[in-house]
């Protein structure tokens, strides 16, 4: 297996970034790989007013398909079968139970390990064509690797079959924010509320998801992690002092929905308002590059772009600190 080529982005501190969002690397970008230096820790912020609970920016309507999916009629059809856990390494997992059920009134996807313990939980949030199978299938794998995650489903049962649909139901999201942010908290203060979770919840999201994710982050939910892969970004400081760190973005430097210069942005300013993070983009990977629905798939991105989550997810969730 050929090991994937990113491009570090260099500001305040060195951080890593990788996504699926298709822009164009900017003059001088780096193209050898490297590891992170020291991090700087996150500063305290002051606590989250109701107002600041509110969804805090507009993201980005996502349109059309993904390159290779359309069909002649113009349609394109959504992963549904769970193909992105197949280039995972899923094997020896622990034993799990899932069931579609509700967190504190959100309708969602509960996957746990089978074994009676406490475990630190994530909150999951789908791409723009709702909870399908292949995001089940990834509440799966995650919570063989030891967690307590909640798939939210913020289209209440809804799955979209073709870019039109999910373009319905992401643009009904985005036309009521804080609807879904208020979703999304429920489930945070729910999965700490269980017998079987530690106090420690951080959020992962993909594309639309992944903009949902910096949502939560951004609202009074208190995560102990944020993890975003290609999602709209906010760069406004104010906005982004109010964020959950540490942080883990992943992009591509080809990515045309979530541009370069946005991330580079959104990194300068988490590190100017003292937010730790790891930011990686994936030279030559443009947007939805984690999902293998059609030709911007990276198999070997997204292998390694996975296993940093793990590593991240590992880092600040399981550990006997307190919460940030």
């Amino acid at each position: 297996m050929s090991t994937p080529r990113t491009a570090p982005i260099l500001v305040a501190a060195l951080v890593l970034l990788s996504g699926c969002s298709g822009v164009l690397p900017g003059d001088g970008t780096p193209t050898e790989t490297s590891t992170p230096t020291d991090r700087p820790s996150s500063t305290p912020t002051a606590a989250p007013t109701e107002t600041e609970a509110e969804a805090a920016y507009t993201q980005t309507p996502h349109t059309g398909c993904q390159p290779g999916a359309i069909e002649k009629n113009g349609t394109c059809q959504a992963v549904t079968s769970g193909g992105n856990a197949d280039i995972f390494d899923a094997e020896n997992l622990s034993a799990i139970t899932s069931e579609r059920t509700t967190v504190d009134g959100t309708p969602g996807y509960l996957a746990r390990p089978a074994d009676d313990g406490e475990y630190p939980a994530v909150v999951m949030i789908h791409e723009w064509w709702g909870l399908n199978e292949n995001i089940e299938h990834m509440a799966d794998i995650l919570a063989g690797h030891g967690y307590v995650v909640f798939a939210v489903d913020l289209y209440d049962g809804e799955v979209a079959a073709n870019s039109s649909e999910a373009a319905r139901l992401s643009g009904q999201v985005r036309e009521n924010p804080d609807v879904a942010v208020s979703k999304m908290s429920r489930a945070v203060s729910g999965l700490r509320e269980r017998s079987d979770t530690t106090d420690r919840v951080a959020s992962l999201g993909w594309c639309f998801g992944g903009g949902q994710s910096l949502q939560l982050s951004l609202s009074d939910a208190d995560l102990n992690a944020t993890v975003i892969y290609y999602g709209t970004l906010a760069t406004n400081e104010s906005t982004l002092q109010r964020v959950d760190g540490p942080v883990l973005g992943v992009f591509g430097s080809e990515d045309q929905v979530v541009g370069i210069e946005n991330v580079r942005e959104f990194d300068r300013t988490l590190g100017e308002v003292g937010v730790e993070r790891e930011i990686y983009v994936y030279e030559g990977a443009g947007h939805a590059f984690a999902n293998p629905s059609g030709e911007s798939f990276r198999p070997n991105d997204t292998r390694d772009a996975w296993a940093k989550t793990l590593t991240f997810l590992d880092e600040n969730l399981r550990t006997n600190e307190s919460a940030t």
